[in-house]
């Protein structure tokens, strides 16, 4: 619905209505103020989401060099996960493309989990032990952000496409919110093949 056809609906509802004038305003304020909460929600729960992945970028520098010392031959995958931290952090980045350097990144650190599996040495490592487990905790903390995220654009998504609240959102150009979808990598089955080097 565009803008001109929401304005036009809302002043024949106004006319129609004028016998109930005192009505018709409240309600339209309890509209807009309900579309404001639900678009502050997802603001909120994105802000969290991001908490959690800037936690998980800082995280990564003391893992890479914790790894690095005794993995050299996982070199490459090192660097990418470095590329992508660094690409994360670029302010012009859209929603859509963090979401997917995240799920990317979050794959690759995975990679890296699976990996320090042949490693006994590095496993043993305290330092290596707690950093792993820091990460992991870090991981569940973003999937819990990421779901209240989505739930919170379901709602506000919701409300931008049901009638009368969609005639408010075509006034104040409300958009639908993208959601944090897992990439298709994070999809696709393990291959038990390559988790126990069978």
């Amino acid at each position: 619905m565009n803008k001109f056809t929401a304005i036009i609906l809302l002043l024949l509802l106004i006319l129609v209505t004028f016998p109930v004038f005192f009505i018709t305003i409240p309600v339209l304020f309890y509209l807009y103020n309900s579309l404001v909460k639900k678009n502050n929600q997802v603001d909120f729960a994105f802000s969290q989401v991001d908490v959690m992945l800037k936690k998980r970028s800082d995280l990564i520098p003391n893992v890479i060099a914790a790894v690095n010392k005794i993995m050299t031959h996982e070199k490459d995958l090192l660097e990418r996960i470095t590329e992508i931290r660094t690409s994360i952090n670029n302010p012009g980045l859209t929603s859509e493309k963090r979401f997917e350097l995240e799920n990317e990144i979050g794959s690759l650190l995975g990679q890296v989990s699976v990996n320090m599996e042949n490693y006994p040495e590095l496993k043993s490592n305290e330092n290596m032990l707690h950093l792993q487990r820091t990460l992991n905790e870090t991981e569940e903390q973003i999937s819990a952000s990421r779901r209240m995220y989505n739930a919170a654009v379901v709602a506000f998504n919701t409300s931008i496409q049901s009638i009368p609240t969609n005639m408010i959102a075509a006034l104040s150009s409300y958009q639908p919110k993208t959601y944090f979808e897992a990439s298709e990598q994070d999809k696709a089955n393990p291959s038990v093949k390559n988790l126990f080097g069978v």
